[in-house]
């Protein structure tokens, strides 16, 4: 398939994991990608997947002037986009009553102030028509312990799906959410989880296994192709059946 021949997407946090993922399956698909991450060495590593075409940035996702200098380092580029997928984050667990106000302060610039601030500056450089996907998570739904800043941060998500859709609609630009569950990623990897709450976990799953970064991929190039030009506003769950069932 090549959906987006000719088409330019940008993906934030690509380094690894569903980033990534999100990135070589664009780019399968025929678009030119630029990527973004903190770390040089894995970006351009990361780039190097992706073909002649990608372009990689390094951007440190958080804060209104990081969001400014990647809108102009595209303008400067005179590259404009047909599509974006906000992944950049971070997943800070801990209890209620440890959490610290450094650790609130680092997931919400990340997590929230700085897609917020990356799509009011990107505004310029959409192209009409334009998918905007933002990575949410399940744990915006379900009262996971030890997740309270991480949920109340991807929650914020849900949120910009429908009131930013319904500011941007007349720029013919649409945003929606994926919201992943459990998936098999380099993020999952550095919580460090247990083999028994692995399990307890994955007991949680009714299709019986963790979820694959490519699934995600495929969920988001689906809502940035204009094969999904009637869905506005919405969020899809990728969880295995975790919430449904």
């Amino acid at each position: 398939m090549n959906r987006f021949e000719g088409k330019t997407v940008l993906v934030t946090g690509s380094n690894s994991g569903i980033g990534l993922a999100t990135a070589q399956a664009f780019a399968n698909d025929g678009a030119r990608v630029v990527i973004t991450g903190r770390d040089e060495a894995s970006l351009e590593k990361a780039r190097a997947t992706l073909g002649a075409k990608a372009l990689a940035i390094r951007n440190v996702a958080g804060t209104v002037a990081a969001a400014r200098e990647l809108a102009q380092r595209l303008s400067n580029e005179h590259i404009t986009l047909d599509a974006v997928f906000v992944n950049a984050g971070i997943a800070t667990f801990g209890p209620f009553a440890d959490i610290t106000e450094n650790a609130w302060d680092e997931t919400f610039a990340i997590n929230v102030k700085g897609p917020y601030f990356q799509i009011q500056s990107l505004l310029p450089l959409l192209n009409k028509g334009a998918s905007i996907v933002l990575n949410g998570s399940i744990n915006a739904h379900i009262g996971m312990p030890m997740s309270s800043i991480y949920a109340a941060s991807k929650a914020a998500f849900v949120s910009f799906a429908k009131t930013l859709s319904a500011e941007l609609l007349p720029r013919g630009v649409r945003v929606n959410v994926v919201s992943p569950g459990p998936v098999t990623t380099p993020l999952h990897d550095k919580l460090g989880l247990d083999d028994e709450t692995a399990a307890q976990l994955l007991a949680q799953i009714p299709i019986g296994r963790f979820g694959r970064a490519d699934e995600v991929a495929a969920t988001v190039l689906h809502l940035a192709s204009p094969e999904s030009g009637f869905i506005v506003g919405t969020e899809i769950v990728i969880d295995g059946g975790m919430m449904q069932l």
